[in-house]
C-alpha cells in the first residue's frame, strides 16, 4: 500500500494513466483531465511551492469553494511535504486569524480578493490556478513522505466552542480510502458528482477514495448549480447532507399537493399502500419524474454529516433510488460507517467499514478505535486526552448496535436535553421528524433543557413555501402528527414559527448545513423565554 496520499495518486496513475481522473467547469462546457495530466499539475505546483521555501511540515491553509485547483493544490502541498488547513470560503476574519494563527500556516491560497483581505500579517497570500509552478524528480520528491506525517488540519464545524484542529495524518486518509474502495461500491464506471464543501472531512475523503477506486469525479463547488449539473452529468454517484435530501423530497411533496387531483390521490396512496399498481401510477406521475430531474442514472446516493430522517430514505427507496447513509466524525477521518447495498437497514449507519473497531460504553456514547482515527488535536493536549482514551475515540454521540453491527445513532451526548422533570429527551431525531412531515419545513430546534416541557424553534423552506397560505396551521399539523408517535415527555407542546430561514451566511448553520444549536438558542432567547 502506498505510504502517502501523492503515493496513492501515483499508483493510481501507473495502473490507468489515461482513464479520466476529473471534470470541471471551463466556461459554459467541461473538461477532462486524465489521471497522467492529473498528476503533473500536482508536480508542478509541488516543485513550484518548494522553490517558495515550503517545507516538509509545513501548513498551507486553503480557503475558497471546491474546485479542480483546490484539489490540485492540496494534493500539491502534500507532495511537496506540508500539510493543507482548511477554511470554509464563508469563514469570517477573525475565525480565519484563528484557524491561521493555531495552526502556524505560512502560505495562504485564497480564491477571492476578498479572502485575501483577511490574511493575517506576515502570512503569504497565493490564488487559486496561480500557485507557482516548477520541475524536478517527482519520485525523489514524494518517496520522502511516510504514513504518519501530518497531511491536514481541519478544523471543527464549532457547533459549539472554539474549533479544534483535528490531525490528521497520511494514513489516516489512505485506510479510510482504501477501506472504502475496498467494499466494491465504487466502479470505474461511474461518474461521481463533488460539489460538497473541500474544506470539510466528507468531501476530503471522497476524493481519496475515488483516487483509490479509479472513479472519476466531475467537479463543481456551486451549490446554486447542483440540480442543473444533475441533469448535464448525470452522474452515478453524488454525496450530500440530509438537508439536500430533505429540500428535494419538499419540492416534489409540495408539488404533488400544488397540483392536486389525481396526482396528490395517488401520491398520498403510494405513502400508504405499496401495492403494484399504486406503485405503477405513482412511479409514472411522480418518482420517474424525479429520477429523471436528478440526472437518470443515480446508483446511489450517499448521506452523512448529519441524521437522515427514515421517512426521507424510504421516500427515495419507492422512487427506485437508494441512499446509504454512512457515519463518522472529523475525528475519524469521516467515514467510519457505511451501509452496503443489500443488507441496508434504514434508520442505521451500517457497519463499521474495514478496520474500524466499535463498542458502545456504559452510557451510549459511541468509542471508535482503528487507523482512521485522529492523531489528535492541535496544541490541545488536554482536548485530546479527553478525547482519545487507551486508544478509544469518544465520539460524543449516544447510539446502539444491531445484530447485524449496525450502528444506530440516537443523538449528540451534550445535546440530550433534561427537562426539569428529570425526562431525557433525544432532540435531533424529532427534529428530523418533523421536519419530515411538512414539504414547506426548512430547519426546527426543539429546545427544553432544565424546563418543564419541550418546545421547538421552525422557520419555512422559502422555494417551497412561498404560496402556502396558513403557516401555522401547516406546522401545527406537522407537529401535532409528529408528537401523537412520541412518549409524553418528549411532545412539543408550544413552537414559534420563526420570519427568516438559517443560513451559513448568518452563522446559524455550519458548512455541512447542520444548525449550530448553542448560537440559536442564544440569538433567539426571548422567543423561547415566551414559550414558556
Amino acid at each position: 500500500m502506498a505510504l502517502s496520499i501523492p503515493g496513492l495518486l501515483r499508483d493510481r496513475v501507473a495502473r490507468t494513466p489515461d482513464a479520466e481522473a476529473m471534470r470541471y467547469r471551463d466556461g459554459g462546457g467541461w473538461v477532462s483531465l486524465t489521471w497522467a495530466q492529473l498528476q503533473d499539475r500536482v508536480a508542478a505546483e509541488a516543485f513550484g511551492l518548494a522553490e517558495k521555501g515550503l517545507r516538509k511540515g509545513d501548513r498551507v491553509a486553503l480557503m475558497g469553494r471546491t474546485s479542480i485547483e483546490w484539489i490540485v493544490t492540496d494534493l500539491a502541498v502534500l507532495a511537496a511535504g506540508g500539510a493543507t488547513t482548511t477554511i470554509y470560503p464563508n469563514s469570517t476574519a477573525a475565525e480565519v486569524e484563528h484557524i491561521i494563527g493555531d495552526s502556524g500556516s505560512r502560505i495562504l491560497v485564497v480564491e477571492t480578493d476578498e479572502h485575501a483581505a483577511m490574511a493575517p500579517d506576515g502570512v503569504e497570500v497565493l490564488r487559486f490556478g496561480a500557485v507557482p509552478r516548477g520541475e524536478g524528480d517527482y519520485d525523489a520528491l514524494i518517496d520522502g513522505l511516510g504514513a504518519d506525517d501530518l497531511a491536514t488540519l481541519i478544523y471543527t464545524s464549532g457547533t459549539t466552542g472554539t474549533p479544534k484542529g483535528v490531525e490528521l495524518t497520511h494514513e489516516n486518509w489512505l485506510t479510510t480510502a482504501e477501506a472504502i474502495a475496498s467494499l466494491g461500491i465504487l466502479r470505474p464506471t461511474d461518474l461521481h458528482f463533488l460539489w460538497l464543501p473541500l474544506s470539510h472531512a466528507f468531501g476530503k475523503v471522497l476524493t481519496m477514495a475515488m483516487i483509490a477506486a479509479g472513479v472519476p469525479t466531475a467537479v463543481d463547488g456551486s451549490v446554486e448549480r447542483i440540480v442543473d449539473n444533475l441533469g448535464e452529468l448525470r452522474p452515478s454517484i453524488v454525496a450530500a447532507a440530509p438537508r439536500i435530501f430533505e429540500k428535494i423530497h419538499g419540492r416534489i411533496v409540495a408539488g404533488a399537493r400544488e397540483k392536486g387531483g389525481i396526482t396528490e390521490k395517488i401520491f398520498r396512496w403510494a405513502d400508504r399502500d405499496h401495492g403494484p399498481a399504486t406503485r405503477w401510477l405513482a412511479d409514472r406521475l411522480v418518482y420517474s419524474k424525479l429520477r429523471e430531474r436528478v440526472g437518470g442514472r443515480i446508483r446511489y446516493f450517499v448521506s452523512g454529516s448529519a441524521p437522515l430522517a427514515s421517512e426521507i430514505a424510504e421516500f427515495f427507496e419507492r422512487a427506485g433510488i437508494t441512499i446509504l447513509e454512512g457515519y463518522g466524525l472529523t475525528e475519524s477521518s469521516a467515514a467510519t460507517f457505511f451501509n452496503r447495498p443489500g443488507m441496508i437497514r434504514i434508520g442505521t449507519v451500517g457497519p463499521p467499514i474495514p478496520g474500524m473497531e466499535v463498542k458502545i460504553a456504559e452510557d451510549g456514547e459511541v468509542l471508535l478505535r482503528g487507523p482512521g482515527v485522529m492523531r489528535g488535536y492541535h496544541d490541545r493536549p488536554e482536548a485530546t486526552a479527553e478525547s482519545l482514551v487507551d486508544g478509544w475515540l469518544h465520539t460524543g454521540d449516544i447510539g446502539e448496535l444491531d445484530d447485524a453491527g449496525r450502528l444506530k445513532i440516537t443523538d449528540r451526548k451534550k445535546e440530550l436535553i433534561k427537562t426539569s422533570g428529570g425526562k431525557y429527551v433525544a432532540p435531533t431525531r424529532i427534529e428530523s421528524m418533523i421536519n419530515a412531515a411538512s414539504p414547506y419545513i426548512s430547519n426546527v430546534i426543539v429546545h427544553g433543557d432544565r424546563r418543564k416541557y419541550c418546545v421547538a424553534l421552525v422557520t419555512l423552506d422559502p422555494d417551497t413555501a412561498s404560496g402556502l397560505a396558513d403557516a401555522e396551521s401547516e406546522v401545527d399539523n406537522a407537529i401535532k402528527s409528529v408528537n401523537a408517535q412520541l412518549a409524553r415527555h418528549e411532545t412539543i407542546k408550544r413552537f414559534a414559527l420563526l420570519d427568516n430561514d438559517f443560513s451559513v451566511e448568518d452563522g446559524l448553520l455550519t458548512a455541512s448545513l447542520k444548525p449550530r444549536r448553542r448560537e440559536i438558542e442564544k440569538r433567539y432567547k426571548d422567543v423561547l423565554d415566551s414559550l414558556y
